[in-house]
């Protein structure tokens, strides 16, 4: 009997050492994403999650702004990012780097960006806010300078000829106080944004018509990845493929992380209360 049980505590152990000498030599995945989209980091942190307790990576998950974010997956200083909005927001980025970067699939269909504004306010289409310009004091709240939304709507001001409108530059943080404000006091403001977003699902909003389509038709968010991860870590670059998610899916996560929950635990949060879907990633 004590052969027996040193040969399979001596199984055992082995087992073990193979499983972190299987561990030890995946390679650790950088993985980037718009700093302060909150679409971005719920996705992110959640894929980042599956990759770590599911696949056995070590994860980096890494901030950046999108210009950043694309060079970095193009020159391989980032793996992939789940955080590119095609064909129109990031569609400059990619024209220039998609013979060094890589498609791995959607993750989710129905994206769009463009003014955007509580139910109550009158305004209807973009034109409208020229009408009613001394109702939003002037002025369209923006996002980061240089963002794909703001460079579109600085084109909305031209095309619309918005001549009493100004659009004033801040961040997707302060855009989003600046409408919980507005919310709370019922005042008419407009916003520069985008769905997926939690703010859709807290209060009743609607973009404003864009009969230009100056801001384009919807849009998709996709995951890139750098050409080597297939190589690199192929089961890895499977599940980045498959992972897709419905907007009440990645809401549900945008709001824990709104509401308080640190972005790494409501990812846990949300994959403890969904294992099939998960699974059907890991397929």
């Amino acid at each position: 009997m004590r052969v027996i049980k040193h040969l399979c505590l001596g199984a055992a152990a082995l087992a073990i050492g193979m499983g972190s000498a299987l561990a030890a030599d995946k390679p650790t995945l950088k993985i980037g994403y718009v700093n302060g989209w909150d679409d971005s980091v719920a996705v992110t942190h959640v894929a980042g999650e599956i990759l770590q307790s599911k696949l056995g990576y070590t994860v980096e998950l890494k901030p950046v702004e999108p210009a950043i974010m694309w060079q970095g997956v193009a020159r391989g200083d980032l793996d992939a990012t789940l955080s590119a909005w095609l064909p129109a927001t990031h569609g400059e980025y990619f024209e220039k780097l998609k013979d060094k970067v890589e498609i791995l699939g959607t993750n989710y269909s129905g994206a769009k960006i463009g003014l955007i504004v509580p139910d109550y306010v009158e305004a209807k289409t973009i034109e409208d806010l020229e009408k009613y310009a001394k109702d939003f004091d002037g002025k369209i709240t923006g996002i980061d300078a240089g963002a794909g939304v703001m460079r579109r709507t600085e084109d909305a001001i031209k095309e619309y000829n918005l001549a009493s409108i100004k659009l004033m530059p801040s961040s997707g943080p302060a855009m989003a106080t600046a409408l919980t404000r507005a919310e709370k006091a019922q005042k008419p403001i407009v916003v520069t944004g985008w769905i997926p977003h939690w703010m859709f699902a807290k209060w009743k909003l609607r973009f404003l018509e864009d009969p230009k389509k100056v801001f384009g038709d919807d849009e998709r968010v996709d995951t890139v990845a750098n050409p080597e991860l297939k190589d690199k870590a192929a089961d890895a670059a499977a599940f980045l493929s498959k992972i897709s998610w419905s907007g009440e899916e990645v809401g549900a996560v945008m709001l824990a992380i709104r509401e308080g929950a640190k972005p790494d635990q409501a990812a846990k949060d949300w994959i403890a209360a969904n294992p099939e879907r998960v699974e059907s990633w890991l397929k």
